[in-house]
């Protein structure tokens, strides 16, 4: 019995010796190779020199620019205009989330001298459509290669796509099931118990035109507004919540001053489209959002009904895509409430 054990403890010890080694030779021959095949966002906080001040997260919203602009720059720009003598850096990734930028803060270098963390906090991305968008197997997949875990491990993990992989159907039958599962609540009686209802509703009835005759184009466009905002956050069951908590636990083990930018949304277009109900539950979303995250001692600025519906870039769907001024504008509040942190440092730029 003494022998088979001794047997099975040296087996054990040879084959963690073995992973150990491969371990050692992948991560020195192969793995940088991969990590720039399967997961080049590494490169975003890798291009942040250590001595940068603040780094500001963001998706398309922080580059994205109109065609008339006559100055282009990022959001991230504007306000490092703001802070003339501090350096800002951005890590922006199209489409990222809450998730992301969990894990690029995750890899930022414990020597480097980051004081202050800026991340974009979007409202449609707490929706069903977004949490289950068709993107999200390609994103997580670019993350496997950046897990915890020794290199060799995580690439086992790729190879066997140890990862959320669905197809375009299967999201969307997530997302559906969704809708059917989380009802409305209003403080008074509200004809629809669900946003799949109230879809089919708006999509029966049309918004109508001058002369009375229901404007498709219109209509498709107020059922998307409905999708992207018919929705109540739920704290507890809500995965963006836990991963904004997670930002907000390592911003505190890291000893950074962060900041949620609490993203504009077209507010005027979902009021002339949808009406009333819709901005009771985006405005009931802020509330929730500003309440909960300040009370974990996070700056949280208000964006949400900061740009007008002229900036908005793409006006035939729900996007955070600003022109110049509205780009502008949130950068200047952005940068007006981190005073309380740098108020030597502060330069009103004029926007």
């Amino acid at each position: 019995m003494r022998e088979r054990w001794t047997y099975i403890v040296l087996k054990a010890v040879s084959i963690l010796v073995l992973f150990l080694v491969m371990n050692l030779l992948y991560k020195q021959l192969f793995f940088e190779k991969d990590l720039q095949l399967y997961s080049s966002l590494i490169n975003l906080v890798r291009d942040v020199p250590l001595e940068a001040d603040i780094i500001y997260l963001g998706e398309s919203s922080n580059n994205s620019a109109r065609e008339d602009d006559l100055d282009k720059r990022k959001i991230s720009d504007f306000i490092a205009d703001q802070y003339p003598c501090l350096a800002l850096y951005d890590l922006t990734k199209p489409a990222a989330h809450a998730g992301i930028f969990k894990v690029l803060l995750q890899h930022m270098p414990e020597e480097s001298e980051v004081e202050t963390v800026i991340v974009t906090l979007t409202l449609r991305s707490f929706n069903a459509q977004w949490i289950h968008s068709p993107l999200e197997t390609s994103l997580r997949k670019s993350l496997v290669l950046l897990k915890p875990y020794p290199p060799l491990y995580n690439r086992f993990l790729l190879s066997f796509k140890a990862y959320d992989i669905k197809t375009k159907e299967e999201r969307e039958a997530d997302f559906q099931e969704q809708w059917l599962a989380d009802e409305l609540h209003f403080p008074y009686e509200f004809p629809h118990k669900d946003v799949q209802k109230w879809d089919r509703w708006m999509a029966y009835s049309g918004i109508r035109d001058k002369s009375g005759e229901v404007d498709r184009a219109q209509t498709e466009l107020a059922c998307h507004y409905i999708k992207a905002y018919g929705f109540q956050i739920d704290t507890l069951k809500n995965p963006r919540m836990a991963e904004f908590d997670a930002i907000v636990d390592l911003a505190r083990e890291r000893g950074w001053n962060l900041v949620f930018n609490l993203m504009a949304e077209n507010m005027e277009k979902a009021e002339q489209l949808v009406g009333d109900d819709l901005i009771f539950l985006m405005n009931e979303n802020r509330e929730l959002l500003l309440n909960y995250y300040r009370a974990k001692g996070v700056l949280v600025v208000d964006n949400l009904s900061g740009v007008e519906d002229s900036q908005f870039t793409d006006q035939n769907w729900t996007t955070e895509h600003y022109a110049e001024k509205g780009r502008k504008a949130i950068a200047k509040r952005v940068a007006a409430a981190m005073k309380i942190w740098y108020p030597d440092d502060y330069w009103e730029a004029g926007y």
